[in-house]
Parts: C-alpha cells; sequence; structure tokens
C-alpha cells in the first residue's frame, strides 16, 4: 500500500491565502459603498452628537466641581 505524501506547509498554507484574497475579492463585488453625500451626512451627524455629549459631560463636570468646592467651604 503506497503511502500519500501530504504536501509541503508552505504549499498549503499558500493555497489557503490565495483562497482568502480570492474570496475577499468577491465580498468587496457585492459591497453597496456610500456616496460622497452621505459620508458627509453621516460624519456631520456623528460630529454632532460627540459635540452634544461631550456639552453634557463638561456641564455635569462643571456643576459638580462647584458643588463639591462648595462643600470643602462650607466645611472649613
Amino acid at each position: 500500500m503506497a503511502e500519500v505524501k501530504k504536501e509541503n506547509w508552505f504549499v498549503r498554507t499558500w493555497g489557503k491565502v490565495c483562497k482568502y484574497f480570492r474570496e475577499l475579492r468577491s465580498e468587496l463585488k457585492k459591497v453597496v459603498w456610500p456616496t460622497p453625500k452621505q459620508v458627509l451626512n453621516n460624519t456631520l451627524i456623528v460630529g454632532g452628537c460627540c459635540g452634544v455629549i461631550g456639552a453634557f459631560i463638561w456641564l455635569f463636570d462643571f456643576v459638580a466641581g462647584a458643588g463639591i468646592t462648595g462643600l470643602i467651604n462650607l466645611f472649613n
């Protein structure tokens, strides 16, 4: 009975890498890319939300800091 020789590790790995990139290319052809107008709109929405949340955090920090300073001054 003849032994079946296993392929070289490099040959197997190279085949897997090639298969990965073929499938990647195939999947990227299916992607519906956003228009520049959609990208700008989404960027402005994310920036606006970050600004609003940042303002709320800043306001809370300012009020909490003033409250703690007031308490410290009250007990001194």
